[in-house]
């Protein structure tokens, strides 16, 4: 097969004598490229070289074209198209289909969209020549580039909208600030459409900008923040270098000058004067005096002190760090008649000084300030500033728990009465004696209501009753324990009617509204009457709760839907407090997770309408009646001798149903490894002792041993041999159990029953466990449901 040259023609709108390097050049390098002869697989033909007819391999098409048609890209064509339209040309590669459409018949390629470079500057695409009929490509497929050419159509933009930047006042002449920058998304390395040039159109003289580098600079020297703190400075950046007709953005820069210490303190007056009573007391503040200083911050901040005077001794000074003003108080104890004037000198130094301004002059100031002492009558005077009182909660009304003291600190030493404030004792629980200030209770008190009293008390000056002052009292009610412990909540608790012995059913807690100081500790205990209760127990867990247990296998709905357990809770404190709740407890319905289903004592009912009580009636007559033919056929044949002598191969458990045997006494036809075995049960097996004229194949049914209802085991077994045709006719009930030598129980036979006098006791069977509870609910009938 002989190849052919493909050759591109492009065309790219009015970019065509800008851009393209001429054609020349490149025809000649493309049409070095030669192919090496070969021999085709059919003809053996010598394959010819072709040079190649390439124009050039690299295309421009403009950004943002918005002409009325689409742009045109140029034209694929093959030697071997011969114009008939047996070649299509294919075009693949990016937005080959969507972006570039070509025209498979006559290869002309066309921009279907507007071009971004900014989203994309380069596509390469893909030629191919198929033949229509032979689906054959007539050349190999060629690569050629879309470059798009880029247009300035960005405007440089900031990384921020708004700078923030700061600089401490006093800064030389160009102290960097802060640097901006602009990004343009158009093309650096074309033209100047992305080159960015940045001036200042706001904030002179204060500040200049670095045209390249968008560096902001301080203009001025000696910028002061006192007389202008903030700055707003306008930074433009245009591209194109800055000439004209290039596209320009802006952006804010908010400069703040920080503060330096440069100020030094200054009082705004030289004298002070202050007056104070000669009572007031070590610590009392008798005013402010405060030095200015226009600095901010910690170049604020100041010290004062007393630097001499008459009074150094007897006042102080100390500094408000918030207000930074100077606090003048009493040091120690003045005595008008001593002293009535004292003066001092007080001074203010800047804690923070800037050793580069120090040449402006020191940084500090002084001030005079004079105190005068007032001769005045003052108020009583509490021995302290607050009282706490403790009372027991059993105090009895009249009892005192507690004395204020007050004093006229004046020379008259005047006579004091005391009183309570009602406004913090409306109810009138607490009363004082006025004469000597001792607190006694009037109504009787109860911590658990109000533990804490807090009351104001008033000393008063008899010879003048404007002399008074008052005093809070806290009053603390201690605790005694007069309360008893109760559940912590309202228990519903149930007891599953398939529950175990020994099984937990409910954890109680208790609460006590007292508040003994080692913590509560409780017990627990049934009432004494309650104390050996057959049917739950209780168990101290030692940890303020107590655990309710099952004393015993299985309860039932129908005889008993709920108990009530009476529970006696102690606590531990003197003297002891003990309650009893009673906790209800219902039988209900479970799962064999021991899931709650069903709480109501409903009766149950079986498929045929019979109610559990007439279902065991119909049974106990079937089995009577069978237990009297056997009785009486194989009295005779009877022995001493118990047929099982080991005590614990006792089973209650019904061995074969359709297994006839001879009476207890029949050993031949009773294999104690069947009650071993539950498989064995289910064999067949051939009577030994009877020997039938028809020999019957019995029929293996499903195994039964698990089912731990006796009732139900019976029903089942009557079911199927009365379905069984092939049950033979002498079907019987094998022996329910087996006694042992010297059993307390004698038989469990109900045959001598019939010739006996009176009803028999059958009350001991509900002592045997769980696996005698239905012959303990058949025999004992409503004497038995003693719970």
């Amino acid at each position: 097969m002989r190849t052919y040259s493909l050759t591109v023609l492009l065309w790219s709108c009015m970019f065509h004598a800008i851009q393209m390097m001429p054609s020349q050049k490149r025809t000649n390098k493309h049409s070095r490229s030669e192919r090496i002869t070969g021999l085709s697989e059919n003809g053996g033909k010598t394959l010819h070289r072709t040079k190649r007819g390439w124009m050039w391999n690299q295309f421009f098409l403009l950004e943002e074209y918005t002409g009325p048609d689409t742009q045109y890209v140029g034209k694929l064509h093959t030697d071997q198209d011969k114009g008939d339209g047996n070649l299509k040309y294919i075009l693949t590669g990016d937005g080959a289909g969507s972006l570039f459409i070509i025209d498979e018949n006559t290869g002309d390629i066309h921009a279907a969209k507007k071009l971004d470079r900014e989203e994309k500057s380069l596509y390469v695409l893909r030629a191919k020549a198929i033949d229509r009929k032979t689906g054959r490509q007539v050349e190999p497929e060629s690569e050629f580039i879309i470059k798009i050419h880029d247009i300035n159509d960005n405007e440089p933009k900031f990384t921020q909208d708004v700078y923030t930047a700061s600089i401490p006042e006093m800064s030389g002449v160009g102290t960097s600030v802060i640097q901006v920058t602009a990004t343009d998304a158009d093309d650096a390395n074309y033209g100047n459409s992305a080159k960015v040039v940045y001036s200042i159109l706001q904030g002179q003289p204060y500040f200049s900008v670095d045209p390249e580098t968008g560096i902001i600079k301080t203009a001025l020297p000696d910028m002061s923040r006192e007389n202008r703190e903030q700055y707003q400075v306008v930074i433009q950046a245009k591209d194109m270098g800055g000439q004209m007709g290039g596209l320009s953005g802006t952006t804010i820069v908010n400069i703040t000058l920080t503060d330096v210490n440069d100020n030094p303190p200054r009082f705004p007056q030289s004298t002070y004067q202050f007056s104070s009573p000669e009572s007031a007391p070590p610590g009392t503040p008798l005013g402010r005096i405060k030095a200015n200083d226009p600095d901010v911050g910690e170049n604020a901040e100041i010290e004062y002190s007393i630097s001499n005077g008459d009074g150094s001794d007897m006042f102080d000074i100390v500094t408000d760090k918030d207000t930074q003003e100077g606090i003048i108080t009493v040091k120690k104890r003045l005595d008008f008649e001593n002293k009535m004037l004292y003066t001092l000198r007080v001074e203010a130094t800047n804690t923070h000084p800037d050793p580069r301004f120090l040449q402006l002059g020191p940084f500090k100031d002084t001030a005079l300030v004079k105190i005068s002492l007032e001769d005045i009558d003052e108020p009583p005077v509490f021995s302290r500033s607050w009282y706490l009182i403790e009372a027991d909660e059993d105090a009895k009304e009249g009892s005192i728990i507690g004395q204020v003291v007050a004093h006229d600190p004046d020379i008259t030493k005047n006579a004091i009465k005391y009183s309570v404030d009602r406004h913090t004792d409306l109810d009138r629980i607490f009363n004082i004696y006025s004469g000597n200030g001792s607190l006694f209770i009037s109504k009787p008190l109860d911590r658990e209501e109000t533990p804490w009293h807090n009351i104001t008390v008033i000393a008063t000056e008899i010879n003048n009753p404007k002399q008074s002052s008052q005093i809070p009292v806290f009053i603390r009610i201690l605790d005694i324990n007069d309360h008893a412990p109760e559940f912590a909540k309202y228990y519903e608790t149930f007891v599953c009617e398939n529950a175990k012995a020994g099984q937990l059913i409910q954890t109680v807690s208790a609460v006590d509204k007292d508040d003994p100081p080692q913590g509560h500790k409780f017990f627990f205990e049934l009432v004494p009457e309650f104390a050996v209760h057959p049917n739950f127990s209780i168990v101290d867990n030692k940890d303020n709760t107590a655990g309710i247990m099952t004393r015993r296998n299985g309860y039932s709905r129908s005889k008993m839907s709920t108990y009530l357990l009476p529970i006696i809770i102690f606590d531990n404190d003197y003297p002891i407090q003990s309650s009893t709740g009673t906790l209800t407890i219902r039988v209900c319905a479970c799962d064999s997770w021991g899931n709650m289903q069903s709480c109501n004592a409903e009766a149950f009912l079986l498929p045929a309408g019979l109610s559990t009580g007439a279902l065991v009636a119909i049974l106990l007559c079937i089995i009577i009646l069978l237990l009297v033919i056997l009785f009486t056929a194989l009295k005779r044949q009877r022995k001493k001798e118990p047929l099982i002598i080991s005590k614990d191969d006792v089973r209650d458990n019904i061995v074969t149903y359709n297994d006839e045997g001879g009476g207890e006494e029949d050993t031949q036809a009773f294999d104690i490894g069947t009650l071993r075995n539950p498989e064995a049960r289910e064999e067949s097996k051939m009577r030994r002792d009877v020997i039938p004229e028809t020999i019957f194949q019995i029929r293996r049914t499903a195994p039964l041993w698990e089912n731990i209802d006796v009732q139900d085991f019976i029903h089942r077994r009557l079911k199927e041999n009365d379905l069984d045709p092939a049950a033979p006719p002498y079907d019987s009930l094998a022996t329910y159990a087996y006694e042992g030598n010297d059993s307390i129980a004698n038989s469990l036979s109900s045959l001598e029953s019939l010739t006996t006098e009176g009803n028999q006791d059958y009350d001991y069977l509900s002592d045997w466990g769980p696996r005698f509870k239905k012959l303990a609910d058949m025999y004992g009938g409503e004497d038995s449901d003693r719970d």
